[in-house]
């Protein structure tokens, strides 16, 4: 039994996006909280702090937010509302996809784009069609804590982002 339909985020991106980080639908801990990766043993916002040189996680939400665009770096999810039961992306039921093509034509200056674990992949992929070979596709794993792969392991691909980082 799947509860009934939830909804995502805006996305946090401007003009001058130039990395967007693609999730898949936000889980029950951010949904509750209202922002983006809100589990606290979810590792995304230290994958990010990473990349930037900047310890967001230190930092209330608020703070990480301009802190991203400053770094030209968008996030959104490929869901924008779908049925779930808990947070694991296999019980997501009756999705309906973000438009990121919408999405893409205010951001002139994106050039990569980063699908947060193997649903964000999948259906960004399927969503963006031809439009994904004019952008440098960059899997991830997961920064979940459902994804047990160690942290180590997971920033190794997470710095592929790093060079495209201003």
């Amino acid at each position: 039994m799947t509860s009934s339909a939830l909804h995502g985020f805006a996305p946090v991106t401007d003009q001058h996006t130039q990395i967007l980080i693609l999730g898949s639908f936000p889980g029950v801990a951010s949904l509750d909280a209202q922002q983006y990766y809100a589990h606290p043993r979810n590792q995304f916002w230290k994958l990010v702090s990473d990349l930037v040189d900047v310890n967001l996680v230190i930092l209330p939400y608020e703070a990480r937010l301009p802190l991203l665009h400053k770094h030209h770096i968008g996030v959104w999810d490929v869901i924008a509302n779908a049925q779930r039961k808990g947070s694991l992306d296999t019980n997501i039921r009756n999705a309906v996809d973000n438009d990121l093509i919408s999405l893409l034509t205010t951001m002139p200056q994106l050039h990569t784009i980063g699908f947060n674990g193997g649903t964000a992949t999948r259906t960004g992929l399927k969503a963006l069609g031809e439009y994904a070979g004019k952008y440098n596709i960059v899997t991830l794993p997961s920064s979940s804590p459902a994804h047990t792969m160690p942290y180590s392991a997971k920033l190794a691909v997470w710095q592929e982002l790093k060079h495209h980082v201003k």
